[in-house]
């Protein structure tokens, strides 16, 4: 994986498809200093962004894969830096999630976090003293244009070093769920549950197909640019 320039604050754009999903994860980025534009105007994106200046792009899983990859062609032509992220979902809050594990910081303190599927719990294992979040997001509703979703806050305290143990509640679904474990300023982002069948039955297979309504468009431009 490529790694972030020595430089602040790193630049963003999501490139994905529901505007209330779009608007939301651009105002969380910005409110976290970043510089963070999101379209759902998949061919107007080289005009519209200055992508020889980016350091993350993240696809939304509903942008067709044949763009996606022209995209990836012409940008990585552009700009060998950049870093790809295929978004895990329509939900705001864990698009910032996979932002932040991509421009994280230092991971020093911890050697190990891991999900135990069959026991729905993240083993924690840290080097030293070290403040811990973990939440939790899911999907809601998957009617398009606008996925719903919540979140649920799981643990947030100090741990010591050594090893720990820190369970989902059972209120956490088991389909297109996900977490999210902070411990300092290093992120992971797992998959709890997957996207279901009929959810993935709906990305569009190409860029001519029509098979989802029409949504209103984004563009978004910070004052930064």
């Amino acid at each position: 994986m490529n790694a972030i320039p020595a430089r602040e604050p790193a630049r963003i754009l999501v490139v994905g498809r529901s505007p209330g999903v779009l608007v939301a994860a651009v105002d969380l980025l910005r409110a976290k200093g970043y510089l963070a534009n999101a379209t759902n105007q998949f061919d107007q994106v080289l005009d519209d962004y200055d992508v020889g200046d980016l350091d993350v792009l993240v696809f939304g899983g509903m942008v067709p894969a044949d763009t996606k990859q022209n995209l990836r062609d012409e940008i990585s032509r552009r700009n060998s830096a950049v870093i790809f992220v295929q978004g895990l979902a329509g939900i705001a809050g864990l698009i910032v999630a996979q932002v932040e594990a991509v421009t994280g910081g230092d991971s020093s303190d911890v050697a190990e976090i891991r999900y135990d599927v069959a026991e729905r719990t993240f083993r924690v294992t840290l080097y030293d003293a070290a403040h811990v979040t973990v939440e939790a997001l899911w999907a809601t509703s998957f009617m398009p244009p606008e996925p719903t979703s919540t979140s649920a806050q799981v643990f947030d305290g100090d741990l010591p070093a050594g090893s720990h143990s820190l369970a989902l509640p059972d209120r956490v679904p088991s389909e297109a769920s996900f977490a999210t474990v902070t411990v300092g300023s290093h992120v992971r982002v797992f998959t709890v549950g997957p996207m279901p069948d009929a959810v993935m039955l709906m990305v569009p297979a190409s860029a001519i197909d029509r098979r989802l309504p029409d949504v209103a468009a984004v563009t978004t431009h910070s004052d930064d640019r």
